[in-house]
């Protein structure tokens, strides 16, 4: 921090210690007129930074309001800012007190702060917020409360801009999202976050075997010890409910003691204060200091507290519950801190911010019921409790004990001690309460526009962020395109417009008569191409996908794979083509058949390598020194020119071609020659068998023969 104001120095002076990194960047924030989000575990110290902005609000003759989510917690903080700031400058409003209500420094819970606010008009500084410079939000993660997280909601939604807010918070998982919801509802504000822990926590699990760390050395998972003594028994044995003399036993065993034993009722909690009585957990010099504490306590309140009701407290054992009298509570709270009081049984209420740090935890229970049921602790209610233990500057590390119950084991309890906080929910529930408040002083449309500011809200919207920058985009697209039609006749644009529309849909009607006549033009070919002699003239479709025909001769029909046949074509490019119905472009029936028969090879001579002739005159087509894809060669393999024989030199007529088409081929042998390089006798030469079609030599039906040289 570079420059620190004056406030600043003066408060720096009164404290006993260094500010720790994250407490120097909030109160660099709050200087800055910024409004800030502290999450930090508990007992790292959030509170310090409220107390900057009471003694900043002090020193500048402003106001401070300091809002906690109970009671409990707000009394206690009204008693440590009269020990602190002075007993005339700090007022307390809960629902049951009114005290010093006008004070510069007013303690209160968070109901009555948005009460507060429904009285003043939305959005301004009214009477009851005059000279108002900071409202601290403590324990803020309360928002995710089920019941009473709206409140947070509308107290922030509803707080005038010109006030900063300082939202003390435990650890949560989306500190940014709830910074940027509250900088787009009331103001800049930061975030300020830290996972250091002052007092670090080491975890343990108790059983009938004894207590024992939960967690391996890397702190990350369960202890392999705790592996085969975690299988839950059976539903009530007795073996699984661990009495509370046995843990307490191996607390004090252990020295772990001061300990806050959480268990989820009073009616648990008043009990196992009578299961505890008799043992011996103070020394001497501790027992007579607590005894002169409490006679002293009943003296002065003797007719409002019987002598049965603290009894425990003699031997250092008490109950913290709201059964129990606000003034017996504070008694409590007051040894604890103290270090008079050992053992007290308590909620979960008192893991809410009260300042009752021991050295030890100890969780019942993982799981507690709600009002549809049984349920796991969530990771954050778990921490919550947990980070109560370790007592800055007494302990160099704080215990968490957990128990072995007849519903959890340690598998649970590692799960919940490793376990990320969980994110903020909102729970903003309008209510009609709400609803007539908001439209005393605001109209419907206003009413529905704060209601729509809430957390939830936001959190709904924030997965739209894609779809929001893309409208954005469009719409500097938009504005663009009306920049360049600001000169353009709107009418004739208009005229444009409706030619493009009916070029649409002429070109739409196009496509569907075009597929009509394609259609029409199948069924008047089909029977046409059934009647077709081989050796036909024929324009198929091109394998390049192409607008130009491709030019090909029609072999023979050949079975398809559906109901219409196919028939075997030799194109131009010298390729056998198996096409159908819809690859057939035209017919020519008219033209002569391309059926000749070319003269053998003379002497020495070979045709060309890759070359076919299919021959009138001249060559025409060009083949590739390779067998067609797709058909089967003869087992004679590649025949030499010496063995290509024609079969016949007679011009078959249409109706033979038809009848009879087949493909014969030379078998391998036939292509041995003599050392002299002569070919066999015709009587040495093996007879051929017939082939399956696409062989490479022709029959008697089919003269054209197929020169593929070696």
């Amino acid at each position: 921090m570079s420059e620190r104001s004056p406030a600043l120095v003066d408060f720096l002076a009164q404290l006993p210690f260094e500010l720790d990194a994250f407490q120097e960047a909030a109160i660099a924030a709050l200087d800055a007129g910024r409004s800030v989000v502290v999450c930090a575990p508990t007992g790292s110290g959030k509170t310090l930074i409220g107390e900057y902005a009471i003694h900043r609000a002090l020193t500048r003759q402003q106001r401070v309001f300091y809002t906690t989510p109970l009671k409990a917690l707000s009394n206690q903080k009204w008693r440590d800012f009269q020990q602190q700031f002075g007993a005339e400058q700090v007022g307390l409003l809960t629902g049951d007190v009114s005290i010093n209500r006008d004070a510069p420094i007013l303690v209160m819970t968070t109901e009555i702060f948005r009460n507060m606010l429904y009285g003043t008009p939305i959005g301004e500084v009214g009477t009851s917020l005059a000279g108002v410079e900071v409202v601290v939000l403590d324990e803020c993660h309360y928002m995710n409360d089920r019941q009473r997280g709206t409140v947070w909601e509308e107290s922030i939604i509803y707080c005038p801009k010109e006030i900063q807010l300082v939202a003390l918070s435990a650890t949560i998982a989306n500190g940014e999202q709830l910074t940027d919801w509250i900088q787009s509802v009331h103001g800049d504000a930061e975030l300020i976050s830290s996972d250091w822990r002052p007092i670090p926590l080491h975890f343990y699990f108790c059983n009938g075997k004894g207590l024992f760390p939960l967690l391996d050395g890397q702190r990350k998972r369960l202890n392999p010890k705790l592996h085969g003594q975690t299988e839950l028994r059976r539903r009530g044995s007795k073996r699984d409910f661990l009495s509370i003399r046995y843990v307490v036993g191996q607390l004090q065993q252990r020295e772990m003691l001061p300990a806050i034993y959480f268990i989820f009722s009073r009616r648990g909690c008043d009990q196992a204060v009578q299961e505890v009585l008799g043992m011996n957990l103070l020394t001497k010099a501790e027992q007579q200091a607590l005894a002169e504490r409490v006679d002293a306590f009943l003296a002065q309140h003797q007719d409002i507290v019987a002598p049965e009701m603290i009894a425990p407290l003699y031997q250092g054992i008490a109950a913290h519950h709201a059964g129990v009298l606000p003034v017996v509570k504070t008694l409590v709270e007051t040894l604890f801190q103290e270090g008079l009081i050992k053992l007290v049984f308590a909620t979960e209420t008192l893991a809410a911010g009260i300042n009752m740090p021991a050295r030890t935890t100890v969780i019942s229970t993982l799981s507690k019921r709600t009002d549809s049921g049984h349920r796991l602790l969530t990771a954050s209610e778990f921490l919550q409790m947990a980070g109560r233990a370790g007592r800055r500057g007494m302990d160099t590390v704080g215990h968490v004990v957990t128990l072995q119950t007849p519903f959890e084991g340690a598998h649970e309890a590692a799960f919940l001690a490793t376990a990320a906080p969980d994110p903020l929910i909102s729970q903003f529930t309008p209510s009609y309460g709400m609803v007539l408040n908001l439209l005393q002083r605001h109209t419907l449309e206003e009413a529905r526009e704060l209601v729509e500011r809430s957390f939830g809200q936001y959190l709904a919207t924030l997965q739209l962020t894609p779809q929001r920058r893309a409208i954005a985009e469009l719409e500097r697209e938009l504005q663009t395109v009306q920049q360049r039609l600001a000169g353009i006749d709107r009418q004739q644009l208009a005229q444009y417009q409706k030619l493009r529309e009916r070029l649409r849909q002429d070109q739409r009607l196009l496509k569907i008569l075009e597929q009509q006549a394609e259609q029409e033009r199948v069924q008047e070919l089909l029977p046409f191409m059934m009647a077709v002699p081989p050796g036909t003239w024929l324009h198929i479709k091109s394998p390049l996908g192409d607008h130009s025909p491709l030019t090909a001769v029609l072999c023979q029909p050949v079975a398809g794979s559906g109901q219409l046949p196919h028939w075997l074509c030799l194109a131009v490019d010298g390729r056998f083509r198996v096409v159908g119905i819809d690859d057939i472009l035209g017919v020519y029936p008219d033209r002569p058949p391309l059926w000749s028969a070319p003269s053998a090879p003379r002497g020495n001579e070979t045709a060309p390598r890759g070359k076919l002739s299919l021959q009138r005159s001249e060559p025409l087509l060009w083949y590739p020194p390779r067998a067609p894809a797709g058909l089967t060669r003869a087992a004679s393999g590649r025949p030499s020119r010496q063995n290509c024989r024609p079969r016949s030199e007679t011009q078959p007529t249409a109706s033979e071609s038809a009848a009879k088409c087949s493909f014969t081929a030379t078998s391998r042998s036939s292509r041995r020659t003599a050392a002299n390089g002569t070919a066999r006798s015709p009587a040495e030469a093996p007879s051929t068998v017939p082939t399956p079609l696409g062989a490479i030599s022709c029959s008697d039906c089919c003269p054209t023969r197929l020169w593929w040289p070696q």
